[in-house]
């Protein structure tokens, strides 16, 4: 099946390499092939994927992903990345539109996630998406330094128009 540059689909198990391969390049302490493989395989796990298009015989990969939880209508994002190339494009901005539209539709009421408040780029992205802080975890993240960074807790309401 031909995907369109840019095309925005629901992951399933066979994403997990992919995933991980991305998620690797984005975080200190990143998640394994396996981890994403038993996530994507949960009927209480909703994920998106950005597929975009290579050069003439080059295969479609994953740009971008987002994957949440939802348990009744309460979801939390789980983790969002987008291959480093790509970033600052908005392909985040892009994926993670569909991925709230799909969690919206599952009957989210609310989402919530933990975001390190030194990650800028990501509080932006948030931010423009309708979220906002409700609380912050101090000393959640530890930083490549040994020190430790504050997690802050950031809930968007599916009730609320996003500006």
């Amino acid at each position: 099946m031909l995907i369109n540059p840019g095309e925005i689909r629901r992951l399933d198990a066979t994403a997990a390499l992919a995933c991980a391969a991305i998620h690797e390049t984005g975080f200190l302490h990143p998640w394994p092939e396996t981890e994403f493989s038993s996530l994507l395989q949960s009927p209480q796990v909703y994920a998106e994927g950005i597929f975009l298009a290579g050069e003439a015989q080059e295969p479609i990969a994953l740009a971008g992903f987002a994957l949440s939880r939802l348990a009744f209508d309460e979801a939390e994002i789980l983790t969002i990345a987008v291959a480093p190339a790509l970033r600052g494009r908005g392909l985040g901005h892009a994926v993670l539109s569909a991925h709230l539209a799909d969690l919206a539709a599952a009957g989210a009421a609310m989402l919530f996630l933990e975001v390190d408040v030194e990650n800028k780029p990501a509080r932006a992205l948030y931010a423009r998406q309708g979220f906002r802080q409700v609380g912050e975890r101090k000393a959640y993240y530890r930083k490549a330094d040994g020190s430790f960074s504050t997690a802050l807790i950031l809930r968007k309401d599916f009730s609320e128009p996003v500006a």
